[in-house]
């Protein structure tokens, strides 16, 4: 925080990078959307992460890798959640009433059995003949009544369940803008100055995606101005790199005559047929390309 005493979400991203490979700026949005993050925001609706905020999110992304917190247990810890909500997969606590409580108050609570009733004169007993068979039926027993004590609610014990398993990877390609940019943060990820992203833009090579008067960029946006700035270290401008552009925009012409068939047929399964057909002429028309460039460049490499 050298100039100014905030960062951006992209210099946040860049400095939590390296501790936290997986973090992304979409996953710092999520948090905040949480209500585990509230950074301050510019008059024109850009966050301002302080050193406390830029802290606290370091102390999340920790519980999250090295204990496995979810989310519920983080805010119950941070504060955010009121005490008096209890979580959803925990029990309510019991509070047992004073006269049901087992102790031995609750015995001499008890009534006193009723008083026995008064006497019968006894009758005059009538001689009876005693029976011969004998009685099979065996005298009953009467068993002493065991009145077992009532258990005490358990103690609220917090449960920390493990996260649920990650999903599984989703092709760039197919994740439907899954992390999104603005001009200034996909220029901090890709390290590249603003006005090399305008220059790969004027020739065709970034397309950002418009947004209620603003542009986003998706990660293949942020893979192609990273592999640009590759190139740029040597000296290869955008304009250079069009060639590279109008090379796909042929192929893909060309890919689209084999499929096309397959998608007028208009079914889910010839689209999913042209789906995997488009992904393997894709794999062999890189494999080609290298090929064929590392035989047009064998007379310079073939004594390395």
């Amino acid at each position: 925080m050298a100039d100014r005493a905030y960062l951006s979400i992209g210099e946040v991203l860049s400095l939590l990078k390296e501790e936290f490979p997986d973090i992304t700026i979409s996953k710092i949005r999520f948090l905040e959307s949480q209500g585990l993050l509230d950074p301050e925001r510019t008059p024109s609706g850009y966050r301002k992460f302080y050193e406390a905020d830029v802290e606290r999110l370091r102390w999340i992304l920790q519980q999250q890798r090295e204990n496995f917190l979810p989310l519920k247990v983080i805010k119950g810890r941070l504060g955010v959640e009121e005490a008096a909500v209890p979580f959803e997969d925990e029990p309510e606590p019991v509070t047992a009433a004073p006269a049901s409580s087992p102790s031995p108050s609750r015995q001499e609570s008890r009534p006193a059995p009723p008083a026995p009733r008064a006497e019968r004169p006894p009758e005059p007993q009538r001689e009876r003949r005693p029976d011969p068979r004998p009685d099979p039926r065996p005298e009953p027993r009467q068993e002493p009544r065991v009145v077992p004590p009532r258990p005490s609610a358990p103690p609220r014990v917090e449960r920390t369940t493990p996260p649920p398993p990650p999903p599984a990877a989703v092709p760039a390609a197919h994740a439907d803008g899954a992390d999104n940019y603005t001009l200034d943060e996909l220029s901090v990820a890709a390290d590249l100055p603003v006005d090399r992203l305008a220059e790969l833009e004027k020739y065709g090579l970034l397309v950002g995606r418009k947004v209620g008067g603003s542009t986003y960029y998706d990660e293949q946006a942020l893979h192609i101005a990273k592999v640009a700035a590759g190139f740029l270290r040597f000296g290869v401008e955008a304009r250079h790199l069009r060639m590279y552009k109008n090379a796909a925009d042929r192929e893909a012409g060309f890919f689209e005559q084999i499929v096309m068939p397959m998608l007028k047929q208009r079914n889910p399964e010839a689209r999913r047929q042209a789906i995997d057909t488009l992904s393997q002429l894709g794999q062999l028309g890189g494999q080609l390309r290298v090929a064929m460039l590392r035989e047009a460049l064998r007379q310079y490499t073939s004594g390395l």
